[in-house]
């Protein structure tokens, strides 16, 4: 990559941050139903075609970050160490996860943190449109398990058990912190939590899939 397309992407990242934050910013201000893209085109002095030409949905103002996180699952289980199964591995960059106090485990009382997960758990259109993004992870971890040789319709159960699972306990999580306890007052209980659900899991799943090979 020569200096000038170097300088070209990172001016296009920049924009795109600038753009989610000031979304982020209005949406947390007046509530996501209140604000128009118009709106927040107005705020980061862009034109509405430029915005959408950066997030093709509102909702994708709010969700992008999600997208970094799409081929987690997937990553986790291509990237497994030998003599590992794909229960186990994701169980286990689960924990990791919740002790490093992770965002997206729920477990996470930073101020900005909850504000975000409010303004997510509480409007339906975004609800509606991040079972978009849980989809693609869901086919992308099914892609890395029928690699495997795993049968498609057992890599796309698998697979849609192992997202669900994450993604319930995230919310679990978050429950528990906008209750009123802290990160490291929850975070017993969520790792208790994570080792019944995905024991659950390994129970059903693991004489069904692969163990990684050497």
């Amino acid at each position: 990559m020569d200096n000038t397309t170097g300088l070209r992407e990172n001016k296009k990242l920049r924009t795109r941050r600038q753009l989610a934050a000031t979304a982020l910013e209005l949406f947390l201000e007046r509530g996501f139903d209140a604000v128009s893209v118009a709106d927040v085109a107005a705020a980061a002095e862009v034109s509405k075609p430029t915005l959408f030409r950066y997030f093709p949905s509102k909702e994708d103002l709010v969700l992008d970050r999600f997208a970094d996180h799409q081929d987690e699952a997937a990553r986790i289980v291509r990237d497994r160490s030998p003599g590992r199964k794909p229960v186990g591995a994701v169980h286990e960059h689960f924990v990791a996860a919740l002790g490093e106090r992770d965002p997206i485990t729920g477990l996470c009382d930073h101020p900005d943190v909850l504000a975000f997960q409010r303004l997510l758990y509480s409007t339906a259109g975004l609800q509606t449109r991040i079972a978009h993004y849980g989809a693609r992870e869901v086919e992308l971890l099914a892609a890395v398990l029928e690699a495997e040789s795993v049968p498609p319709l057992t890599a796309r159960l698998a697979s849609r058990h192992l997202v669900a699972t994450r993604q319930e306990l995230g919310r679990t999580n978050w429950r528990r912190i906008e209750a009123g306890q802290s990160a490291d007052e929850a975070h017993p209980a969520a790792v208790a939590d994570a080792d019944r659900a995905f024991g659950m899991l390994a129970g059903g799943l693991d004489g069904a899939l692969p163990i990684r090979a050497t």
